[in-house]
Order: structure tokens, then sequence, then C-alpha cells
């Protein structure tokens, strides 16, 4: 039987979430939830419902998994908590600062009405973290560095857009070459935050906006741009269609160690993606980590979970002797 997947909310996640349940078989999309008037949203799945948001907790029944599109601002911290008392739930909530404490209050709802959830889903939080996991316990003594872009960053250009004021927005995280050439050069360096990357913002002001009071706004922001120089450029609706309709990102993580009695050899580890859609790839992780939400609630494995409590082969339509024989 087909996983019964449920989306909430209908943005550039969730229309990625639509396509990548398209390519697996053994999924099913079964309704989108929406807090706009659903008659007014098309689909690209056909004979696909729908719903009200309003209505979601009377479908208990209907769904196995429910795939959450929402930002990571303000979304996600309500929502996940909320509806994991009704569904087993994916998030891809990516404010790391916040992880500990969105993973307890979730976890103690997850664990009172027997469901999983599966929070902070993607490529980081996700995959990244897990090369860093593996790369740490390979090489434990070592340094690690983390680079995103150059792209657009999901999450913060929602960040951006619940500023008053702002129409629109978008925001390119950019690694600094320098440091990216230090880390593969095996040096260790010791880079500070503002070393590491800048943040370029692209902004749509509202007619009669306060441009200074939205540039130090976002300039200002904790947890998304205070700790980075950050530009800001104010542009029209018609430059922002043109040039900044993209969601391309991308990204790099290091572990620089060394190995021997005398840490006479040295290694490096890079992973490193190069993503044409952000939300498309984004989308494609939180259907895998579906998959394996419904498998663990298949056993009563119930509460929330991270990447790291996730077995590899769980996140496989495969089963475990075709994994064996192809991929090991």
């Amino acid at each position: 039987m087909a996983v019964r997947i449920g989306i909430i909310g209908y943005g550039n996640l969730a229309k990625g979430v639509e396509c990548a349940v398209n390519k697996n078989s053994d999924m099913e999309l079964k309704g989108v939830f929406t807090r706009r008037d659903p008659s007014s949203l098309k689909i690209k799945s056909e004979n696909v419902p729908v719903y009200s948001i309003d209505s979601l907790k009377d479908m208990k029944d209907d769904f196995d998994v429910m795939i959450l599109c929402g930002g990571s601002a303000t979304d996600l911290p309500k929502q996940t908590q909320e509806y994991v008392q009704y569904y087993n739930v994916i998030d891809s909530f990516d404010t790391h600062a916040k992880i500990p404490e969105h993973f307890a209050s979730v976890d103690a709802n997850a664990v009172k009405s027997k469901k999983v959830a599966i929070i902070s889903c993607g490529w980081d939080p996700g995959m990244f973290s897990l090369t860093r996991l593996y790369s740490n316990s390979i090489l434990p003594d070592g340094k690690d560095y983390t680079f995103w872009g150059k792209g657009v960053s999901q999450g913060h250009s929602d960040a951006i857009r619940r500023i008053d004021g702002v129409k629109n927005g978008k925001q390119y995280t950019i690694p600094v070459e320098a440091a990216l050439d230090a880390v593969r050069s095996g040096s260790n360096p010791e880079l500070t935050t503002r070393q590491k990357h800048t943040r370029e913002c692209f902004v749509v002001p509202e007619e009669g906006a306060d441009l200074a009071k939205i540039e130090k706004e976002i300039k200002e922001m904790p947890n998304y741009f205070a700790d980075y120089d950050t530009t800001v450029h104010f542009i029209t609706d018609d430059e922002f269609v043109k040039n900044h309709s993209g969601m391309a990102h991308g990204g790099f993580v290091f572990r620089s160690g060394s190995t021997g009695w005398n840490n006479e050899n040295k290694h490096i580890i890079e992973y490193s993606i190069k993503l044409d859609s952000n939300p498309e790839f984004t989308a494609s992780v939180l259907v895998a980590y579906a998959r394996a939400a419904y498998r663990l609630s298949q056993k009563g494995d119930f509460g929330c979970k991270t990447v790291f409590d996730i077995a590899p082969a769980l996140l496989s339509p495969e089963d475990g002797a075709t994994l064996r024989k192809h991929l090991l």
C-alpha cells in the first residue's frame, strides 16, 4: 500500500514536495492543506483535493505522514508541535540555534500522541549534518568547516519577507573565496562567522515604506543577519522578476583532520552540492524522510527524531537485500 502523504502549505517547498512524491511509486499525495481559499489554489496533481487548514484535525485517518512546508521563522515552531498531536509529521526547521528547543517541544507532544516527527530535514540541517557527524566520528582529531552558497536561502528570504514594509525579498549567501582556499589547503584556519560568508539581500519595498528602518531591521536580525556583513539592495518588482526568480543554491562541508601516532598524515573530507532548485532538493529530502517516518510509526517507534536517529536503509524504497547487492 502506498504511503499516504499530505502537504501543509503550498509555496515553493510544497510544490517541490508535490513533484518529489510523484517520482516515488510507493507514495501517494492525498491532499494539500492551505490557509488560502482552497478553491483559489490550482495544484499540479490531478484529482488531489485541496482543503482548508481548518479541516486538518478532522482527517486523522486519511493520511500516513504530513509534510509541513511553512517557514522556520514563525510557522514551524507552532505548527510542528501542534500537528504532531494528530499526524506523523516532517519539517525542515532550519534555525540551527533553536533546534534543541524545537525538538523538545515537538517530542513532548509526539510521545503523548504516539506519533513520529522528524524535524530539520533538508540539506543543512540534514545532509550536511550527517556529513559532519560521519566526519567527526572518523577523524576525531580535526576541525569542521561549513560553507553555504552562492545561492538563495529560503529561510532567510522568508525572514526578510516577514518584515513590515517588505513586498518581496530574496537573500543570497555567498562564501568568501579566500576562506574556502584556506580550508582546502589543510592549514586549519580559525575563521569567524563573518570571515566565512557574506549575505546579499534584494528587497522590493511596499510603496511609502521606511527603507532605512527595513535595512536596519534586516542587518540586526539575530540568528539570520546580525553576525554577517550584509548588503541590502532595494529594487523594483520588474527587476526582481527579471533577475531574482531562480532558487539555485549549494554549499560545502569540510573535515580537516590528522591520523597517525604523531599526526603525521593529513586528511580532508569534502562534501559538496550544487542545486538548480533549493526547494525541490530540500523537498526530495523531506519525502525520503517521510518514508522513514511511516516505517517507524509502523514499528511503534514514536517521538521526535532528527536525521541522526534514522537508519539510512529506512530512507530507501528498496529492501535490504537489494541495497546490499547494488549499493554496498
